[in-house]
């Protein structure tokens, strides 16, 4: 049992499984995150898919990324994927971040890249940020090698990963990097860090936002936004207390701004928000309707 299920169950001991409900999902979202780099061991990849392991995009170890290659890809779009792991843990190839997305998509001729980026506490979120930024300006500079279109990009991420990939798609492209069609932000709690800091909270997040309210706006998806940023769709657990509200607000505040959010709430827990998705179902299918509408080659094909 690891430290945070211990925690659960000391505290529903002491307040009551019905007092101790809320607490209890809240805790095993956190040990979720906290337990998100998961297995990494090689799963089987369909039937001519080709991997294009540890691709550089900087000098440091975690400066790579995975390309899923599916067969004879050509103009094909690209997601792009970012892992969570509450900013200092997780992993590109984790069976719980790629597995059922590279069966799915690849089979509908989309490249699947998943990134790794430099990890607290020897990088700061602003830092993690800046990684995405410069792996997705790598990406997009390759893709055309790999038959990819670099005009037909989707970010997506989980978690801290969604938290990271929200910040970039609410403020205008970094420099070098081409506008993307869309983002998928799978559960976040922290798409208004302000808001997440200024209310009671895990100490974890003390760890990585620090005490500076500047800082917590600099790196907060909800401050940060610009008109025009490109439509994003916020995946968020109903089974949390803090992730769907973050994601409401969050999406109210884009609008009054013209930009297009979905939000929609799942019925999962925070790792099957990231794990199941690309499993067949209703869920899969609400998020391809809105890759498709962003662009047509994102849809199932005949």
């Amino acid at each position: 049992m690891t430290r945070h299920a211990a925690l659960a169950v000391l505290l529903m001991l002491a307040l009551g499984a019905p007092a101790a409900g809320p607490l209890r999902d809240r805790l095993a979202a956190l040990q979720d995150e906290m337990d998100e780099g998961g297995a990494t061991a090689p799963f089987a990849l369909p039937a001519g898919v080709r991997l294009l392991a540890d691709q550089p995009y900087g000098e440091h170890r975690l400066q790579r990324y995975d390309v899923y290659l599916p067969p004879h890809a050509s103009q094909a779009p690209v997601i792009f994927m970012v892992h969570g792991g509450a900013w200092r843990t997780g992993d590109k190839a984790s069976a719980q971040v790629v597995q059922n997305k590279v069966r799915r998509w690849t089979a509908r001729g989309i490249i699947v890249v998943s990134v790794n980026y430099r990890l607290l506490p020897g990088a700061s979120v602003a830092t993690q940020a800046a990684d995405v930024a410069a792996a997705l300006a790598a990406v997009q500079a390759g893709a055309a090698g790999w038959g990819g279109d670099r005009s037909k990009f989707v970010l997506m991420g989980h978690s801290a990963g969604a938290h990271l990939v929200a910040l970039l798609a609410s403020a205008p492209p970094a420099q070098g990097v081409t506008p993307w069609l869309g983002a998928v932000a799978l559960d976040s709690a922290a798409m208004d860090v302000p808001a997440l800091m200024a209310q009671r909270h895990f100490p974890f997040y003390d760890r990585v936002f620090g005490s500076d309210a500047a800082y917590w706006r600099s790196v907060s998806p909800a401050a940060q936004l610009k008109p025009g940023a490109s439509p994003l769709l916020a995946v968020c657990s109903s089974r949390r207390q803090d992730s769907c509200p973050q994601a409401e607000a969050y999406a109210s505040r884009a609008r009054a701004q013209g930009m297009r959010v979905q939000v929609l709430a799942q019925p999962l827990s925070h790792m099957e928000i990231n794990a199941t998705l690309g499993q067949p179902g209703a869920y899969t299918n609400a998020v391809e309707t809105f890759l498709a509408e962003l662009d047509p080659a994102f849809a199932a094909r005949p």
